[in-house]
């Protein structure tokens, strides 16, 4: 049997989205908590030919099993017109079977995202990124304005979960990077917590 870890589940093309991951993962870890960086592949118009199964560089692909088997999970994206990318939603659209047996009832889970504007859909992302994981049972939980950051930003942050203002940057305000920590944190407690 594997120890209790945290899936750390995104899609990132301009490296915004991946490196609140990797702050989450630093977090959770801070906790006690081993984590998982994974990624989906990119979905693609062209159809004669298919990704290969481990991408060349980067975070691995996540599998089926990677989801079923975490003790806790944060989802992340950049946002696509205020909702998740269609690579996060294809992978999400495959786990019906995780569903039916309710695999991930009862974990905690968390959403972070990243936008190149102030107001380009982040919280839109992060509310529409929890239904698929409401209805898999899962224990949504943000970040609660005891982490100082989210008064104090003025890059990302919400209480929805972690996010990123990228303009035309991908590294994290110090702002971002405290937020995106204290929902790894928050995520680690809750799953050593449940026990999952």
């Amino acid at each position: 049997m594997t120890a209790p870890y945290l899936l750390v589940l995104y899609y990132s093309r301009s490296g915004g989205t991946a490196n609140l991951a990797r702050f989450i993962a630093r977090g959770a870890r801070q906790a006690g908590l081993e984590c998982r960086l994974r990624t989906v592949p990119p979905v693609s118009t062209v159809t004669e030919s298919t990704a290969p199964p481990v991408p060349d560089e980067g975070a691995v692909y996540c599998t089926k099993d990677d989801l079923a088997n975490c003790a806790a999970l944060a989802i992340g994206s950049p946002t696509r017109f205020g909702n998740m990318a269609a690579s996060l939603k294809y992978f999400l659209d495959g786990t019906s079977d995780l569903w039916m047996t309710q695999r991930l009832a009862g974990k905690p889970a968390g959403v972070f995202c990243s936008s190149a504007s102030l107001h380009g859909g982040q919280e839109s992302t992060l509310l529409t990124m929890m239904v698929p994981l409401l209805h898999h049972g899962m224990v949504i939980t943000g970040i609660p304005y005891s982490v100082t950051a989210l008064t104090e930003t003025t890059t990302g942050g919400s209480p929805y979960g972690a996010t990123h203002l990228g303009r035309d940057d991908a590294e994290l305000s110090a702002h971002e990077r405290e937020a995106a920590e204290a929902l790894g944190e928050r995520l680690a407690t809750l799953a050593l917590k449940l026990g999952n």
